[in-house]
């Protein structure tokens, strides 16, 4: 039997795959090596994991976010090793989750657009180029804590047009100062800022919406993809919740660079489970 996880920084989805290919899933909090310690991370994994510890576990496929270095990975895979002492552990970043759970063995450009965002060359076997993402202050380009930030921007400084302002005042209560407080002074800004991306999906029919999502999509492909080497030669596919709720444009910006998009998912665990299966490993 296998275990296979996908983890962003807030949520962990974890699937044990039997001999005879039936499925279980749990879930956990998010397991990130850069907001969690290998104490914190088993201690929740005893409790949580019990059940599969015992289930004669002889593969762990970790797939998660801040998984950047062996240093990083350690976090997590000493946490995994004392729970699965017996089990093979191997762990790898999420676009590597993302690149074969749309591509499988084939090659293409696997892209995560979610609460952050990336883009990277498979060849079928491991990503053999990308770009960093460098962060939502940085980077992230069209990912849900940027499109929070430009959101929020907007309704502060009266840029958004006054009938979505008062929608926008009305759905959230927001102040200035606690805005502030929340993006400069508190935990996880990201996660804060990623929470405003639904407004702009209930309001995608207004013009401002859909250029604000298409400028940020466009400088995704712009400042991400374009910079592949013969970006234009390969099949794109996506993965993440901002991709999927707003498919139509996303869909439009492929056909914009003349690419053909051949898959547009919210989360990668499906794609992964027959990944696994297929790879018998």
């Amino acid at each position: 039997m296998i275990l296979i996880a996908d983890s962003g920084s807030s949520k962990c989805s974890w699937r044990l795959i039997s001999e005879n290919g039936d499925s279980s899933a749990i879930y956990t909090s998010g397991i990130n090596p850069f907001f969690r310690t290998t104490t914190s991370i088993y201690d929740e994994l005893l409790l949580k994991l019990r059940p599969f510890s015992n289930a004669g576990v002889k593969g762990i496929f970790f797939y998660g976010s801040g998984i950047i270095n062996d240093e990083k990975a350690s976090i997590i895979r000493l946490a995994l090793q004392k729970l699965f002492s017996d089990a093979r552990i191997e762990l790898y970043s999420d676009v590597v989750a993302a690149a074969r759970s749309i591509f499988g063995t084939s090659k293409g450009i696997a892209c995560i657009i979610g609460t952050g965002s990336n883009a990277c060359l498979y060849d079928g076997e491991k990503v053999v180029a990308g770009i960093s993402p460098l962060g939502f202050i940085l980077g992230d380009e069209s990912s849900g804590a940027v499109l929070g930030r430009k959101l929020l921007g907007d309704y502060f400084k009266e840029v958004m047009p006054v009938s979505l302002r008062e929608k926008f005042e009305n759905k959230y209560r927001l102040t200035r100062e606690e805005a502030l407080q929340r993006v400069y002074k508190a935990e996880k800004p990201n996660h804060f800022l990623a929470t405003f991306a639904p407004f702009l999906s209930e309001e995608i029919a207004s013009e401002y919406a859909q250029n604000l999502v298409r400028t940020s999509l466009t400088e995704f492909f712009e400042r991400n993809v374009t910079k592949i080497p013969g970006y234009s030669s390969f099949q794109i596919g996506f993965v993440g919740s901002i991709a999927f709720h707003f498919k139509a444009l996303v869909l439009e910006i492929c056909s914009n660079y003349q690419m053909n998009c051949i898959s547009i998912l919210q989360e990668p665990m499906e794609g992964l489970v027959k990944y696994h299966r297929e790879n018998n490993n």
